[in-house]
Formats: C-alpha cells, structure tokens, sequence
C-alpha cells in the first residue's frame, strides 16, 4: 500500500485512502479529547458550585477559600482548561457572561479543530471542494476562524448559483461547517447541537428541535388505532413493476408507488423459503418540493417519535398481511426508512414481526441497534442529498456504527437539491456511481429475490 509523502501518493487511491483514515484518526481523537475536557469543566464547576464547599468556608474559612480559589483557577486559567464554567445554574450564568466577554475554553479549540479536520477530510473526498471557486473560498474562511468572511462567500454563492446547487455544494461538509460556526460566533445559545455534532451523540429530544419524542416501549400500540385501507388491485400497475429484484429494482418501484402508501409482497427464495418484502416510500406531507423548511423538519421530528400515524398504520398492516414467523425485509426510501428503523427497534421485531432486514435508503433516520440483533440494517446515503443529514447521518463518521448495522455513502454530483433525494435519482446513482453498494445490498437481499406471489398495496394516513 502507497503512504503518503512517497512518489506519486496523491495520485493513488490507496494513497488517498490511507491518508484519509489518518485524518479521520485524528479528527475522531480531538473530538474525543473536546468532549472529555468539556467534562472535566462540567465536573469542576459542579463542585465549584456545590452548598457543601461554601459550608466548608464557614467551618474553616483558610482551607475553605484555598479550595475554591484552586477550583476558579482550574476554570478559567488560559493555560489550562480556559475558561470551562458549565452546567448547573451557576455554570449557565457563568458562561453566558464568558461569551459574552470574549472568553474561549480549551474544549471548544478543540473542538473547532476537530470539525476544521472533518472539513478538510470531506475536501480530500470532493473535487469541488479542492477547486478553486466559492465553496473553496468558503472552506479557507472557515479553516482561517473567519465565520463573518464565510458567511459572505456563502450569501454570495446563494445569489449567483441558487439555494439547491449551493446546498448540493456544501451538503457533505454542511453539518461540520454548521457545528463549527455555531462554536466560532458569539451566541452561546446553539453551542449544543454544535457539541452533538461533534460527539456523535444523539440530542436529548431525538436529532431535531420538537415535542419530545424519544422512542418508548409499546410506542407503536396507541390508543388511537391508524388503519392502513388495502387498495383494490391494479394490474396496469402491478405490470409495470421491474421485477429484477436488486435495490435499485426496488427503489424504481419506490418511486412508481408514490408517497403515502406502502407494498408487501410474498416472494419465495431461491431455497424455496416464502418471504416477505415491504417498500415504504414515506408520507406525502415530506416531500421535497414543500415549500416550507418548516413543514419537512417537523414531519421529520413527528416521524421520529416512533408513534406518529404514518408508523402505527404501517405496523397495524404489516400485522395483518405478514403471517407471524415469516421472515421480513423492509426497504423504507427517505422518511420511509425512519419507519423502517423505527420498526426494527421495536420489541415487536424480534416476536410477531421476523425483521431480517431493514434498508434505509436517504433517509434522517439515526443509526440505532435493531430490537433483534439478528435483524440487518443497512443505511445508504448520496452525500450531496440533506435529507439524511437530519438525522445526524455524516459522510465523516464520528463514532463506530452498531453492531450489525452497514452504513454506505458515495459521491455523485450529478444532482442538486432536491432532485438528488429522490428514489429515481438514487438508483442511477447507484448503477452509475456506486456499483459496488449496490451490489453488496444485492448480496444481502438474495434471498428475498424469486418467484412473486400475492402483492398488496396499501394506502396510509399522511397519503
């Protein structure tokens, strides 16, 4: 294998690779050592503020006073933690009155420096990102701490180019470029999203602002029943499904079924196992061309919560028409997928529903472990599409997935935003850019591809 700095490297894809990983080494380290200080100044100013050392002053105001003079010390001396006050109401207070005094913390370089690596790391996989032109000057600014400079570049390129082919620009690196200039600019007030961005970890509330919306045991039985209404056959469109049977087959069917309704079909495998396939291609309220920014986050964060209708009326038909025991394969494209994922992680999927594989293709939702650990999940992302990005999905992962979950990214300019987030879209991505994906979830969905028995479609709430 060619290392970087020997003759020719760069121009290797094993030198680039290779390169690449160290880059990405150290950027996971730095995001580590950020989050680990940023503990360390948690924990201080927990006991900086705790009633037992002011009652320790009183009892013996020497050793006292010592004590927590050490402590202030250790919060905001530059050569050390630098200014590191957090947590508790004191902490808050404290820190709302570093910022606004211009007073950095060792955590926060830190991590600047992490996401500043994450960058670059984008730009060693992105030829736009290496030429010259705005996103270039943008990038430098942001690499030189100059977050007003970038914000120019950027209203700049927005008015010469337009919103979709910006954000298809900018879209691989726009989570880090977004956390980085959450920590560079004065508001103390987006630091947090920043900070989940840079450790990986999910927010309290799920990955978007909403009502609260963590997963919860039994969240797909509801008091209130969502029905899925099984539509009458049609042959004209049963006969226009390609019936290959690879993932881009079941991405073009995606596509033709249209939003609000989802597919089971009973195939029997090669090894003559009857099975079933579902394709999800999510409610209708979240398609791309919505005029409202709005209206697409909070369907996402309703569809998170695990028990929105879309979700309860897909698990209320795949109960009906899915005899108990059968194996299952669920292909879920966008907002489809956060179903997919949300019924692989409920208990459900290891007893009733025999989940053997979930594919997410564009989709927000969150890497998760599956209920049943023998359930595969596969996540598939075009690192130009921003629908995935919602979800926290990063082309620099920041933390190993979970076992048993696959998570494949490719490149492929070929489209802006948000054309580049459609079904159609991503199956010629996939045959044309990223063969070696596709082939590989081919390899994983063999069994599900033979002889095709009874098909239903179904129409569901949000349709």
């Amino acid at each position: 294998m060619t290392t970087e700095g020997t003759p020719d490297s760069r121009d290797t894809g094993a030198g680039r690779e290779a390169a690449a990983a160290r880059l990405a080494a150290v950027a996971r380290e730095l995001g580590e050592a950020a989050g680990a200080v940023r503990a360390a100044g948690l924990a201080v100013t927990a006991v900086a503020a705790d009633p037992a050392l002011l009652a320790s002053i009183g009892r013996s105001p020497r050793r006292g006073l010592r004590a927590a003079q050490a402590l202030s010390h250790g919060l905001t001396d530059p050569a050390g933690l630098g200014y590191a006050p957090d947590g508790g109401r004191a902490g808050q207070v404290a820190r709302l009155a570093g910022a606004a005094a211009v007073r950095r913390s060792l955590a926060s370089d830190l991590a600047a420096t992490a996401l500043r690596l994450r960058i670059r790391l984008c730009a060693t996989r992105h030829a736009e990102f290496t030429a010259q032109g705005p996103v270039r000057r943008l990038l430098v600014a942001v690499e030189a701490g100059l977050p007003e400079l970038a914000l120019r570049i950027l209203g700049e390129r927005l008015r010469v180019r337009g919103a979709g082919h910006t954000l298809a620009a900018l879209a691989p690196a726009l989570g880090e470029v977004s956390a980085w200039s959450a920590l560079a600019d004065a508001n103390p007030f987006n630091d947090a999203a920043a900070w989940h961005t840079i450790t990986g970890t999910p927010t309290e509330h799920g990955s978007l602002p909403g009502p609260r919306g963590g997963a919860r045991s039994g969240a797909l039985r509801s008091r209130r029943r969502e029905k899925a209404v099984a539509e009458p056959p049609d042959p004209a469109f049963l006969d226009g499904l390609d019936e290959s049977g690879g993932i881009t087959a079941h991405l073009r069917n995606l596509a033709a079924l249209g939003h609000g309704r989802m597919l089971t079909r009973h195939v029997t495998g090669p090894d003559g196992v009857a099975r079933c396939l579902v394709l999800l291609p999510g409610p209708a309220f979240v398609l791309p061309r919505t005029a409202s920014p709005q209206e697409l986050v909070g369907a996402v964060t309703e569809l998170g919560r695990g028990d929105s209708p879309y979700t309860r009326a897909v698990h209320e038909a795949l109960l009906r028409s899915v005899p108990e025991g059968m194996p299952v394969a669920l292909v879920g494209h966008g907002h489809g997928g956060v179903t997919a994922v949300r019924l692989a992680g409920a208990p459900e999927a290891g007893t009733r529903l025999r989940l053997t594989h979930v594919v997410a293709v564009g989709s927000p939702a969150a890497p998760r472990r599956p209920h049943d650990p023998r359930t595969r999940v596969v996540a598939l992302a075009e690192e130009h599409d921003l629908t995935p990005r919602l979800g926290g999905h990063s082309p620099v992962p920041v933390l190993p997935p979970p076992s048993g979950l696959l998570e494949i990214v490719w490149a492929d300019p070929s489209y802006d935003v948000p054309q580049c987030h459609g079904a159609e879209a991503y199956a010629q991505s996939l045959d044309k850019t990223a063969p070696e994906a596709r082939d590989r979830v081919d390899e994983l969905l063999a069994p599900y591809r033979g002889r095709a028995g009874r098909t239903v479609v179904h129409r569901l709430p949000g349709g």
